[in-house]
């Protein structure tokens, strides 16, 4: 029976979401192997986590290309961009507190790919007007990714309702970075 490395690691990913600490043998038993078999492949918390990084870092450039930040008004391609980033909320909110722990000066150059992106969308609606221009796109960036992390830990914990994650997240974020219209 050959190993699935993708859906081991996607069972470290609901595990570890749900539970940041989780062992090792914890993680084995979550992807239904061995603690040998899951250091063969991961020789250990820190090879899983760079591992899981960089899945994280696919599924969320696949929902920004998804999204489509260019079409529409900018609030349009925010829900598009809260919606397409959901389902990988949890472990993105993972890696974001992970990342603090063990990253340095090391910085996956993946994060910075989607912070370049993310920004260069704030920018964009900036510019046209439908964003304030006080607060800096790298803000904006940085209060988008606490948002759905926090949103992703609400709901694991009950606290909200999924199915309010992306409502309560865009309007949250629109309410704060709106450019409102002076009369």
């Amino acid at each position: 029976m050959s190993l699935d490395r993708e859906q081991v690691l996607r069972s470290a990913a609901v595990l570890l979401t749900r539970k940041s600490t989780a062992t090792m043998d914890e993680v084995a038993r979550a992807a239904g192997i061995g603690r040998a078999t899951l250091h063969r492949h991961f020789a250990g918390r820190d090879a899983l986590v760079r591992a899981l990084e960089d899945l994280g870092i696919r599924e969320v450039e696949a929902a920004l290309d998804a999204a489509a930040l260019d079409e529409g008004t900018s609030e349009e391609a925010l829900r598009r961009l809260v919606a397409a980033v959901e389902p990988s909320a949890g472990l993105l909110s993972f890696l974001v507190t992970e990342n603090q722990l063990f990253e340095g000066d090391e910085l996956n150059e993946g994060w910075s790919r989607l912070d370049a992106r993310v920004a260069a969308f704030f920018r964009r609606g900036q510019e046209r007007g439908e964003f304030r221009i006080d607060l800096t796109p790298a803000w904006l960036t940085e209060t988008l990714y606490g948002l759905v992390s926090a949103g992703a830990w609400a709901v694991q914990a009950g606290r909200i309702a999924g199915q309010d994650f992306q409502y309560m997240i865009v309007e949250l974020l629109l309410g704060g970075a709106r450019r409102s219209v002076e009369r």
